[in-house]
């Protein structure tokens, strides 16, 4: 085997957030996005094939992506990966796994700041096109999205894993020196990601590459195109054929054998709660196949929370409550659903300023720079969602705002606000993933009473915001809703987290709590190994004790 001479101890460049563009009128980005938006749809619909060992693979077996604002319209056709192709994707990512893992950690760690740069500049344009055009965003949302939390997520893994492979023992007994190596899992990580964030696209497999694993990855039938993008930025980065493996098609097909597979060895997973706990059972009832126990790190869904205490500034929980819900149509993991509001605050001005700003909201194709809101993703969706509004009709809410839909050419919801006086109906409880929020107004004294409600109302325990200016409110809400969020929030909304600057992920029926953005998931894609070595040979085998 030919080794590579560690000729110094490499220290990875400054590693800052992603500057986020403003596209205002007359701006260059701007200029350049409504460019690269008006190519796209000129040349779409494309054509995406599956791509193993760095090869394109066309089953001739299509699907189409749709154009959620124009759903007659299709942004691409893709190859659906068949048994044998997911096959030999499985095959070829574990034959390209030793090669990849023994090269050394700065080329591995150059080939993702690269990746990280053409994202930056080169596609940067060419993504967001892809994802304002094939999943609604807006220009802002595509921005802190496909640009900005993805160009982080690279850098800041690198800047990660730099840090994991820095952690050695701190003592060595005299004559020995204790050292310790984080190595990739031993065979393929199963990497199946969502169609709402672009960035989770890219670090689903990314992560785990960027450790020395191979991956093979499905991406959402609603995200391809975009995802299909990132695939080609890695390979123009530097990621060798058969590392990272592009099988887009039927997900219960393509993840079922996946998993069945003895080689199977974690899976990196964003979507709903019910699809994460299926594959969990199945991967159980798959343990005796495997060679070790597989590594599961999924975030799925959320039921997040503002609550607004008598004491809080009402402009900004208003404002941050609306863009807490409505931002990308309530399509976040994250987005706010359920608002528990103080008597006093709620007619005190709360109710007029927020049901005012939610009526300005504007709802159409996400080209248009006006429109806040978009479509939601697809049919299915807008039945659902519209299906929650009529559930929470028929139970007695009040919609104090929307409530309705039009789906004759795109997927367009009306931003909905429902008021309840049962904290346990349907909209308060089950997940929606759209632009719904329930409110429940509480008497100023029942305070600490909500608390307790909010924390046991539903299964979800990813995000949740608390306002107050009353320090003592801010403190007991933190300690009664302990487990109710992975990521809390002081006077600002429940959505918006940062790579390196708020990790982010929830328990319960929200995920593992791996912490995207963060160390800590890197260390469930690697499995360390303590080495110790001894300098001078032992001349007895006699300890002190023995002797007489």
């Amino acid at each position: 085997m030919n080794f590579t001479p560690q000729l110094a101890t490499f220290k990875v460049p400054g590693i800052e957030n992603e500057p986020m563009k403003g596209y205002s009128p007359g701006s260059p980005e701007r200029q350049a996005l409504q460019e690269a938006i008006r190519q796209m749809e000129q040349e779409l619909p494309f054509e995406v094939p599956c791509v193993v060992n760095g090869q394109e693979v066309k089953t001739g077996k299509l699907a189409k992506q749709p154009l959620p604002h124009d759903h007659a319209r299709h942004l691409c056709q893709y190859h659906e990966a068949d048994e044998a192709t997911v096959a030999k994707a499985i095959e070829g990512a574990l034959a390209a796994k030793a090669e990849w893992e023994s090269m050394p950690w700065n080329d591995r760690a150059a080939i993702f700041l690269k990746a990280a740069d053409l994202v930056s500049g080169k596609y940067r344009y060419k993504l967001l096109a892809a994802t304002i055009l094939g999943q609604g965003k807006n220009a802002w949302q595509a921005e802190i999205d496909a640009a900005a939390e993805l160009v982080d997520f690279l850098r800041f893994g690198v800047k990660f894993v730099e840090e994991l492979y820095s952690q050695q023992p701190s003592k060595n007994s005299q004559g020995a020196w204790n050292r310790v190596e984080y190595r990739a899992l031993e065979g393929f990580v199963l990497a199946v990601s969502p169609f709402n964030f672009t960035a989770i696209g890219g670090n689903l497999p990314g992560a785990p590459a960027l450790v020395g694993n191979t991956v093979v990855w499905k991406p959402s039938p609603a995200a391809t195109y975009s995802n299909y993008l990132i695939y080609q930025i890695f390979t123009e980065a530097g990621v060798p054929p058969g590392v990272i493996q592009f099988v887009p098609g039927p997900p219960a097909e393509v993840v079922a054998q996946a998993i069945s597979h003895p080689s199977f060895a974690a899976l990196h997973f964003t979507g709903s709660t019910f699809v994460f706990k299926k594959l969990w059972k199945d991967i159980a009832m798959n343990l005796d196949k495997y060679k070790g126990y597989p590594r599961i790190v999924g975030e799925t869904g959320g039921k997040n929370f503002h609550v607004v205490h008598k004491s809080a500034e009402i402009k900004n929980a208003v404002i941050q409550t609306v863009r807490g819900g409505f931002e990308y149509q309530g399509q976040k993991c994250s987005a706010l659903s359920r608002l528990y509001v103080s008597r006093s605050i709620w007619e005190g001005g709360f109710k007029d300023q927020y049901l005012a700003e939610v009526s300005k909201i504007k709802v159409g194709a996400p080209q248009d720079w006006s429109n806040f809101m978009g479509p939601v993703i697809g049919r299915a969706a807008y039945d659902k969602i519209t299906g929650y509004i009529q559930k929470a009709k028929d139970a007695g809410g009040e919609i104090l705002f929307g409530g309705t839909g039009d789906d004759s050419q795109g997927f367009f919801i009306q931003p909905t606000v429902i008021l309840t006086k049962d904290p346990k109906s349907v909209t308060m409880v089950e997940e929606i993933f759209g632009p719904v929020v329930t409110v429940f107004v509480f008497e100023d004294d029942d305070f600490d009473a909500t608390l307790e409600l909010i924390d046991t109302t539903t299964d979800y325990a990813l995000t949740g915001a608390i306002f107050a200016q009353d320090r003592k409110a801010l403190i007991s809400a933190t300690n009664k809703l302990r487990n109710s969020a992975g990521n809390v929030y002081y006077n600002e909304k429940c959505t918006g987290a940062v790579v390196g600057q708020q990790p982010f992920g929830g328990g319960r029926a929200s995920g593992t709590n791996d912490k995207a953005g963060s160390i800590s998931l890197f260390y469930r894609f690697v499995s360390a190994r303590s080495i110790k070595e001894n300098f001078v040979g032992l001349e007895d085998f006699h300890y002190p004790s023995n002797l007489v």
